[in-house]
């Protein structure tokens, strides 16, 4: 906590401690503040999966570490760039993932974007009840979050802002830093399958 003086003479308190980081609401859309849904799925959540898996995308290991200095990784594909300036991306992380709350109130993370030769890698930090940290080797951030050996691209983030959507929060990272491996064939994801090299 800290005491600061007024305009008046007066004091005022402000207690740091006790700060609780929270998720911000979307603003809704101006079709949806005027009462207006989005009819209902024909589709179901197995069907909604597969047509997603149709879109190929890279693959990602988001880290960080605890407040007591554990390190913290996952799998991720939900990944994207937001904005050149300032320097922005996003990806977002189920409500229910047991990192949740080492992500939602930490300071800082890495994203860290596979090689074409890190699929076990990717395939074990999305296992659950396994070392998913044993013999792998990584360098420190600039403000601790590890960064990968052998990835072709990382962005060491400020944890900007969080967003509530539907059962995943989406989180902005501000880049502070980015480094990458030109040339490097990366890791692709697509129809639930990995590829070295997708077939055109």
């Amino acid at each position: 906590m800290a005491l600061h003086f007024t305009e008046n003479g007066g004091l005022s308190l402000t207690i740091h401690a006790i700060v609780i980081h929270r998720p911000i609401p979307l603003r809704m859309s101006p079709a949806r503040s005027a009462g207006h849904t989005a009819r209902p799925p024909d589709f179901s959540s197995q069907a909604f999966r597969a047509a997603l898996g149709m879109f190929a995308t890279g693959v990602t290991i988001v880290t960080a570490r605890t407040v007591e200095g554990a390190l913290v990784g996952l799998t991720a594909s939900s990944f994207n760039s937001v904005s050149l300036q300032p320097p922005l991306v996003l990806w977002s992380l189920s409500r229910t993932a047991g990192s949740m709350a080492t992500f939602s109130n930490g300071r800082h993370y890495a994203i860290n974007v596979l090689a074409a030769d890190q699929q076990a890698l990717a395939e074990r930090f999305a296992m659950r009840g396994t070392d998913r940290w044993a013999g792998v080797g990584f360098t420190e951030g600039v403000s601790g979050a590890p960064l990968l050996d052998g990835a072709v691209a990382s962005f060491e983030c400020f944890n900007r802002s969080q967003y509530a959507e539907g059962d995943h929060i989406i989180f902005v990272g501000e880049v502070e830093r980015c480094r990458h491996r030109p040339n490097a064939p990366p890791l692709l994801y697509h129809g639930g399958r990995f590829y070295t090299e997708h077939p055109l």
